[in-house]
């Protein structure tokens, strides 16, 4: 316990989380991010700093550990994502489908981690399911937009980075 608990410290310090992201360019720090070597980085790295050091990297959703058993839930993604573009199944059909398929993956890897620990405890939970009346009238979601294709909007690069900028 007392070395799993060092090693975490080692791989979430400073000095390895610098040299760690500048391999990977994934960043658990704020303070590496904004590491002196990011900014002499950043005019190579498309954006990616300037991002990271914007309030706007807060309304993207993580995914890596985020994500219970990444793998066999982005081959569902990908199998339906498929489905949507060779016309086999309309997006609401392959997201109906979709989160179907992931409600029966997460259900077996709760009961997993509930009887042998498998995720450590940290495996879905699932709530009961509910219709769907249920939650499109709580004011949040709406079933279906006013306007579901709306004209796309351009953002110019040089706008989002002076938006980004400190």
């Amino acid at each position: 316990r007392k070395a799993a608990w060092l090693y975490a410290q080692f791989v979430v310090s400073k000095t390895v989380d610098v040299r760690k992201s500048h391999v990977g360019l994934t960043f658990v720090r704020d303070s590496t991010v904004r590491h002196e070597s990011f900014t002499e980085r950043a005019p190579n790295l498309g954006g990616l700093v300037e991002f990271y050091r914007s309030p706007d990297r807060v309304v993207w959703t993580p995914t890596g550990v985020n994500v219970p058993d990444y793998p066999k839930l982005a081959q569902l993604w990908w199998q339906n994502i498929g489905d949507v573009n060779s016309g086999t199944f309309t997006p609401q059909e392959a997201m109906d489908r979709l989160a179907g398929e992931m409600d029966q993956v997460m259900s077996r890897m709760q009961r997993a981690d509930e009887a042998n620990n498998t995720y450590g405890g940290c495996g879905p939970r699932l709530n009961d399911e509910k219709d769907a009346s249920e939650w499109l009238g709580k004011g949040g979601a709406k079933a279906k937009l006013d306007n579901e294709k709306p004209q796309g909007v351009t953002i110019a690069y040089d706008e989002l980075i002076q938006r980004w900028a400190e």
